[in-house]
């Protein structure tokens, strides 16, 4: 099993050792000497904050140390964390284009059903886009056809730090100018760049 020290990126076998239940001792990287991981001891609210300060040893922690693909069900993670992804993607494009129909009772089921048909539309096409962009754009980093997980673990990257995404959910209770909506999509960029940076490295040193 594959971990990684959250300070630099270098590959280590163990996290920690354990002599007795709650009585742990850290392990140190070798690279770097400093302590492989000590998000092991925080409470999970510092890890959120962390991530939201876009501190790039929380992201190190979250994607290769706790959702390490040998530990955990990696393909159903993909998947779940892909459905969320679009369901919040679709329902940012749902805000996006209410200011610019018209919406109300006097809609008919046939206009209702094309808006909702071209957002459905918009969302997978952008996205298909996006991800073939993704694609081609690692490949052509990586400058390599195999190791496809490696492409998958990049994916799942992406994904996990779109959580930002997750505001748009306050739209539906509280009243907020449709800019909120970009200053979001600028914090999902911002955390994307951040996880991708680390993930590539990581890579990097894979190949190497």
């Amino acid at each position: 099993m594959e971990y990684r020290c959250v300070q630099c990126g270098f590959r280590i076998k163990t996290l920690f050792v354990q002599y007795s239940p709650g009585n742990i001792r850290l392990m140190k990287c070798v690279n770097c000497k400093a302590v492989a991981d000590e998000y092991i001891e925080c409470e999970l609210m510092i890890v959120l904050i962390d991530l939201i300060l876009h501190k790039p040893k929380a992201y190190r922690h979250v994607l290769f140390n706790v959702l390490n693909h040998e530990r955990t069900h990696f393909q159903g993670l993909l998947w779940k964390s892909l459905v969320g992804f679009l369901v919040l993607d679709a329902y940012r494009s749902l805000l996006v284009k209410k200011p610019e129909e018209e919406w109300g009772t006097s809609m008919s089921i046939s206009s209702i059903f094309w808006i909702y048909r071209k957002m459905l539309m918009d969302v997978f096409l952008g996205n298909y886009m996006f991800l073939c962009s993704f694609l081609f754009a690692i490949r052509s980093l990586l400058k390599t056809s195999a190791q496809f997980s490696r492409f998958r673990d990049l994916l799942l990257a992406v994904l996990i730090s779109s959580y930002f995404k997750i505001l748009l959910t306050a739209m539906m209770v509280w009243e907020f100018p449709p800019a909120v909506i970009y200053i979001i999509d600028l914090f999902v960029l911002s955390s994307n760049t951040v996880a991708l940076k680390g993930q590539i490295i990581s890579t990097l040193q894979f190949f190497t």
